[in-house]
């Protein structure tokens, strides 16, 4: 995949172009529908999920979202974009896609305040080892049967895969080898 779609709604979707740079590859900022047909890979990132699902219903992006995903479009949610994916969000009613058979809790490792670095190991064999940025980060609370668990924190799971729907409750786009972004691309 040599160039790839990320939602410019809302969030650090400039962090995820230079990450995906750096992976090798080009991307373009998504922002309407036919940006979103003609993408043949997605990143939603990081941001204020509510803000990012309330946008996509505005803008009628919502429906165009759900369809290309369901049709096989590989997807990457990290951290707001996890939260956007998850079929379920403790607590909170809110748009979103719910494709990505997990349960979230937002925030759940604190505020902003609490934001931390940790080393983490995958079951990804190109990414055995990264360091993963938890900022405001949401928690994974559960995973359906069909959700392979590619990395854990603190005994959760962090990084998750369903067919080609990816969700990580970290910042991969701040690490500066831009390893998962180039396991993504080969997706």
């Amino acid at each position: 995949m040599n160039r790839i779609g990320i939602l410019a709604l809302q969030g650090d979707y400039a962090a995820h172009a230079a990450a995906v740079l750096r992976a090798g590859a080009s991307s373009f900022e998504a922002r309407t529908a036919e940006d979103i047909e003609s993408a043949p890979a997605m990143i939603i990132p990081g941001g204020e999920s509510t803000v990012m699902g309330s946008l996509l219903i505005r803008f009628g992006l919502m429906d165009t979202l759900i369809r290309r995903i369901r049709e096989g479009m590989p997807v990457f949610g990290t951290c707001a974009g996890l939260i956007l994916l998850a079929s379920r969000i403790e607590g909170r009613r809110q748009p979103g896609i719910g494709l990505l058979d997990v349960g979230v809790r937002r925030n759940a490792y604190g505020t902003q305040v609490d934001s931390f670095r940790e080393h983490i190991e995958t079951s990804i064999p190109e990414v055995r080892r990264l360091e993963a940025v938890f900022i405001r980060a949401p928690k994974i609370t559960s995973v359906g049967p069909e959700v392979e668990v590619l990395a854990s924190c603190r005994g959760d799971p962090v990084l998750v895969r369903q067919g080609l729907i990816v969700g990580a409750a970290f910042h991969p786009e701040l690490n500066p080898d831009a390893a998962i972004h180039r396991w993504f691309l080969g997706l």
